[in-house]
């Protein structure tokens, strides 16, 4: 158990019954494929970023660690223990050892509730025997960790910019000391400076308190500024893990590949010249996902055969793998 990875997320499926409009009580739900067959481990201090276009199944993960949803199939391991088999003490463990940073900073926070109290109440639920002298210190303390001053304690969520606000709800995810903050597209709605703020703080903070991150995005560079490792996702599946830097210089799938060309490069020169692979039509609906390779339907290099099963994890370096089998040798040759 000691030597377990703090989290294992081993072959996770999350599938939800949809009851079409308008249908008769009788009618059968279809099943919608959030996720299918996701698998990676996370160790005590490591970041992982996950990245992938709206509807990829990024959030679904998230919600199925923190057990808000609950998984179909698979299993999730909190320090070599399954998370569907815990008692009621663990689980009340994992609640508090397991944190979410929310995308939408203010709808995240309970307008009717001063800024001291949204971050105390996790401690007051969980510890309820804290004295009050403590718990306030503790506010303050975080309040000022997080760059927001002490006297602002008594302010209520609107009156704070969006950039304050995700502030003071990574303050409330940090007040119960977790071994695990998961960020939900923490950035997304904030202006760019101010994400570089929250990137840099978050990167602080997992230093100076040794966490461990999981870093959901869209945008592909600030995914590689924050993580040691990244994987990608599309339509509920893994197409290409890999360590940030390798992910960004060597990309093996067709999708990693559309996702790091859609990164801006500073050089205006540079920008100009390249050549971006434009991913033609939607995502496909996971109520009805294609079959094969789920990426077949918008990849510019699919082929008849990728329509026969799904393609497994190929190895094309040391920690790296791809779900392309097409593109896979090409990738291996490249790192030998």
């Amino acid at each position: 158990m000691t030597d377990a990875p703090l989290l294992q997320v081993e072959d996770l499926q999350v599938t939800f019954d949809v009851r079409p409009r308008g249908a008769w009580p009788w009618t059968p739900s279809l099943k919608l494929h959030a996720v299918g067959g996701v698998s990676f481990t996370l160790e005590k201090g490591e970041t992982l970023g996950i990245v992938g276009e709206s509807g990829s199944g990024k959030s679904t993960v998230a919600r199925a660690i923190v057990n808000t949803i609950p998984a179909s199939g698979g299993r999730i391991l909190w320090k070599g223990q399954e998370l569907l088999k815990m008692g009621t003490s663990e689980r009340r463990r994992h609640r508090q050892a397991v944190q979410m940073v929310f995308q939408d900073p203010l709808a995240a926070l309970n307008p009717r509730m001063k800024v001291g109290e949204i971050i105390a109440e996790p401690l007051i639920t969980h510890h309820p025997e804290t004295p009050k002298a403590e718990v306030k210190a503790r506010v303050g303390e975080l309040m000022e960790r997080v760059g927001l001053l002490a006297n602002q304690i008594n302010r209520y969520p609107h009156e704070f910019s969006g950039g304050q606000c995700q502030r003071i709800g990574i303050a409330r995810a940090l007040i119960l000391n977790p071994e695990l903050v998961i960020c939900d597209e923490p950035v997304s709605a904030l202006d760019v400076s101010v994400q570089a703020q929250v990137i840099n703080l978050l990167s602080e903070l997992q230093r100076d308190l040794g966490i461990s991150l999981v870093f959901i995005a869209h945008d592909l560079s600030v995914v590689k500024h924050i993580s040691d490792r990244i994987l990608v996702m599309y339509l509920g599946r893994v197409m290409e893990t890999a360590g940030a830097d390798e992910l960004i210089d060597h990309p093996v799938h067709p999708y990693t590949r559309s996702l790091v060309s859609a990164v801006p490069i500073p050089d205006p020169v540079v920008e100009l010249a390249r050549v971006r692979p434009v991913l033609e039509g939607d995502l496909p609906s996971p109520l009805n996902p294609p079959s094969g390779c789920v990426f077949r339907t918008r990849c510019p290099l699919a082929q008849p055969s990728c329509a026969e099963g799904l393609p497994p994890m190929l190895q094309v370096g040391p920690g790296h793998a791809s779900a392309c089998p097409i593109t896979a040798e090409e990738g291996v040759a490249a790192t030998a």
